[in-house]
């Protein structure tokens, strides 16, 4: 009988750090199922950022690791992550608008002290507009930020919090101010 082999030190350090990280209330965080065929060890969560008890935002944040490292990451982690929030359809013919979604990571990583290199990604602006039977459904627009990048390091926490503030300032959150710590928000803990 094979039993599983526990995963290896460094991804259990990683998975220790992720279960730090505090949410904000308005971010409902759960275990999702992990790809399987993209590396040895891996764990994905997924997120609604809820407003009044609206969706206003989600994503997917996963965490694959490979012992031996991989050529593409240039490391033996790699964070891949997606977000999705709507927009409001003045902002969606903002030329600059990809441009601002790709800044609202890149500055999250930086304001987290998330240390990581090789990051890639694109950023989608998605507008949708009802005709015949369905013209009296509002016209709507979002913004999809996929991407993924290498951490320097196991501690991992630091990227989820980014990745976390990426969805609430897409959802159009304000942040939270220096040194207030958010509300916990409710979420399953990691396995």
């Amino acid at each position: 009988m094979n039993l599983p082999e526990s995963p290896p030190p460094p991804f259990q350090r990683a998975m220790e750090s992720l279960r730090t990280v505090r949410m904000r209330a308005e971010v409902n965080l759960d275990e999702a199922p992990a790809p399987q065929r993209l590396a040895p060890h891996a764990v994905a969560m997924t997120a609604e950022v809820l407003l009044r008890g609206d969706e206003v935002g989600s994503g997917r944040f996963v965490v694959l690791h490979n012992p031996d490292g991989h050529d593409a990451w240039d490391g033996t982690f790699r964070v891949v992550t997606f977000a999705r929030a709507s927009l409001d359809l003045e902002m969606a013919t903002d030329p600059m608008v990809t441009e601002v979604g790709w800044a609202w990571l890149m500055e999250s990583l930086a304001h987290h002290d998330a240390a990581y290199h090789s990051p890639s990604g694109t950023v989608t602006r998605v507008s949708s507009e009802s005709f015949g039977a369905m013209s009296d459904r509002p016209s709507t627009a979002e913004l999809e930020v996929r991407a993924s990048w290498t951490p320097q390091y196991e501690e991992l926490g630091p990227h989820l919090a980014a990745w976390a503030d990426l969805l609430c300032t897409a959802a159009g959150l304000p942040p939270v101010p220096a040194g207030v710590v958010p509300l916990t928000a409710s979420r399953r803990p990691l396995s």
